[in-house]
């Protein structure tokens, strides 16, 4: 595939990555001797787990922060000891090894507390996504569950919608997390905060039983097709992210802070943000929600000294206006995925910021890049098995040679990123193994491998370095959310004018993912109430799934399996139709007619 003169400028040049390379990679020799090495030999050590870190952290870093929280703070004793109370009282509840827990509660410190106090017990945490409502929310808690539902007071009202439909084992047993105290916990709800002070401060028993396999969380994620899918996370592999990402890449220490306005039931946050700051015994300052006017007030609040990110956050703190704030900070490190390379370097200049650890992975997959040489526009190196592959992105699948195999692209090209799957690299995968299956090549490169399809297109830059360039399949991604393309279908067809939907991700200029369009074809003779949908889309799909782009057509193509055929659209776009398209610019403002002052406001300066 040919570059286009946007991708090279936007992509590292050797002249100036071999010299970043060869200065960098000195220094980094000590971390990889005590943290990527005991992150690698971890796969074959059974004596480590969650709780075993926590409660070392409590002996060796007693007296220090380890969560801050709007104006409240708990030292590592003190986040151990309700860890403890937390497991005491769910033991008593009925919870065991191997039991699933859905967790469906904002982003706040006892979401960590539920997470390891479950972590200590063996049992798994379902980490629902806040946003999720309806229909979307009952498959997720339908997925997998043993009865236990733990639910912050702020989501109530959502939860109890669709109480009647949720299906699981048993008794049910439903653990109210009290919040500011406007909500009501339901008379069926068991009150954790009046309960938590009968319960012990000591370490539960059997904590050392816990091996580093045990799954400890299901993260949800949307895969490449259909509703979101709950992906395993064990506790080796948040030990791993420990040693990988908070010794060997960010090397922080007990004094410093890691500001974390993402949510837990991301894996960025959940994996590495969390485990980094467990590594060396530093805090973990959390927000409930990110705002761009509110960071870098937070981060000088908290004396934050590094922070995690998705590529939005990054691109929204960028397009904020100037603030004295951007430099009385004192962060000098970040971590995480979707930071640019068309504003890389502008950032790091504007907010002063010294190191980026950029990394590539994904929550259901086997392998990690990460940029651990702090080198500008890369997902950094993997320690792994990967390769990438031709692949055409017309079609949307790999091209194959003349035996059936799959074909490496060179240096400097751009392809699908596969990775291989062994005893030695396992793919935990979805819960449901048919939806893992989907994911897999078999055969790739030879007779009886298994390589794991990212879904992503990636830039191979040489010395194991790769570049990422875009997502690929029915997946798109907006405001850090991979939306499915399926899940979203699904929900508009049932929409009483409407015959039959597609729906694609579009790019807008200036704006990082790419933004929701649907293509609606109307039942015969129907009167379309656009304030009616539009309520009944903010009803049924999280906000960052509500298409941005609305247009009609009069038909559609179908390839002769009866999908679909969205290249044509996808190309079309926003700018190219021949029909009117609505806009959604905000949550506040409804959908509107696509003028032609509106779309150059939009090219102009994003979305």
């Amino acid at each position: 595939m040919s570059n286009s003169s946007s991708d090279k400028k936007n992509t590292i040049q050797l002249r100036e990555f071999i010299p970043q390379l060869f200065q960098r990679l000195p220094k980094k020799i000590p971390g990889l001797i005590f943290g990527g090495i005991p992150a690698l030999l971890l796969k074959d050590s059974d004596k480590q787990s969650i709780g075993r870190v926590l409660e070392y952290n409590a002996i060796r870093h007693k007296n220090k922060n380890a969560i801050l929280f709007e104006d409240k703070k708990w030292t590592h004793q003190e986040l151990n000891e309700t860890v403890n109370q937390y497991a005491h009282l769910f033991i008593e509840q009925g919870i065991r090894k191997g039991h699933v827990a859905i967790v469906f509660l904002e982003n706040r410190p006892e979401v960590l507390f539920i997470v390891a106090a479950l972590a200590k017990i063996g049992a798994v945490a379902s980490l629902i996504n806040s946003n999720q409502r309806s229909i979307v929310l009952t498959h997720s808690i339908n997925q997998k569950n043993d009865g236990f539902f733990i639910v912050g007071e702020e989501l109530i009202t959502a939860f109890e919608e669709v109480k009647n439909e949720l299906q699981s084992p048993g008794k049910k047993i439903y653990l109210g997390i009290k919040d500011k105290g406007k909500q009501k916990l339901p008379s069926y709800f068991l009150d954790v905060a009046s309960q938590l002070q009968n319960y012990s401060t000591h370490n539960i028993s059997g904590v050392r039983n816990i091996t580093a396999g045990t799954p400890f969380a299901f993260i949800f994620t949307s895969g490449t097709t259909g509703m979101p899918k709950a992906s395993i996370q064990t506790q080796r592999k948040w030990l791993s992210c420990m040693h990988w990402f908070g010794t060997l890449n960010l090397s922080l220490n007990s004094k410093d802070v890691i500001y974390v306005s993402i949510p837990f039931y991301h894996s960025n946050a959940l994996l590495i943000a969390w485990s980094s700051s467990a590594a060396s015994g530093a805090a973990l300052a959390i927000r409930r929600k990110f705002s761009a006017s509110e960071f870098w007030k937070d981060a000088v609040k908290f004396n934050a000294s590094a922070f995690i990110y998705i590529g939005d956050i990054c691109r929204y703190l960028y397009n904020s206006p100037p603030s004295k704030y951007d430099q009385l900070h004192r962060v000098r490190k970040i971590i995480g995925n979707g930071l640019r390379p068309d504003i890389w370097k502008d950032f790091k200049e504007r907010f002063h910021i010294d190191e980026v650890y950029e990394f590539y992975a994904s929550s259901e997959g086997n392998m990690t890049f990460t940029n651990t040489l702090n080198i500008d526009n890369t997902v950094g190196w993997c320690a792994t098995q990967y390769e990438i592959v031709e692949y055409d992105r017309e079609r949307g699948e790999p091209i194959y040679d003349k035996k059936g195999f799959l074909k490496k692209v060179k240096w400097g090209e751009v392809g699908l990123m596969v990775f291989e799957i062994s005893e030695q690299y396992p793919f935990p995968g979805y819960i449901n193994k048919e939806e893992s299956e989907k994911k897999l090549f078999r055969n790739a490169f030879k007779k009886g491998d298994v390589w794991f399809n990212t879904g992503d297109i990636m830039r191979n830059i040489g010395f194991l370095h790769s570049q990422f360039v875009d997502r690929e399949g029915d997946t798109f991604r907006w405001k850090g959310e991979n939306v499915a393309t399926a899940e979203v279908e699904e929900i508009i067809n049932k929409y009483d004018a409407i015959e039959q939907c597609t729906v694609y991700g579009v790019s807008i200029p200036h704006t990082d993912g790419k933004a929701g369009m649907a293509a609606l074809l109307l039942k015969p003779d129907t009167h379309f109430d656009w304030i009616d949908f539009e309520q009944y889309l903010q009803k049924e799909l999280p906000s960052y799934a509500m298409p941005v782009f609305i247009r009609m057509v009069d038909t559609f193509e179908f390839t002769s399996t009866f999908k679909v055929v969205k290249k044509e659209l996808k190309k079309e776009s926003f700018e190219n139709t021949t029909t009117t398209v609505w806009v959604k610019r905000n949550k506040h403002e409804p959908y509107q007619m696509l003028s032609e002052k509106i779309l150059n406001e939009i090219q102009s300066k994003g979305l």
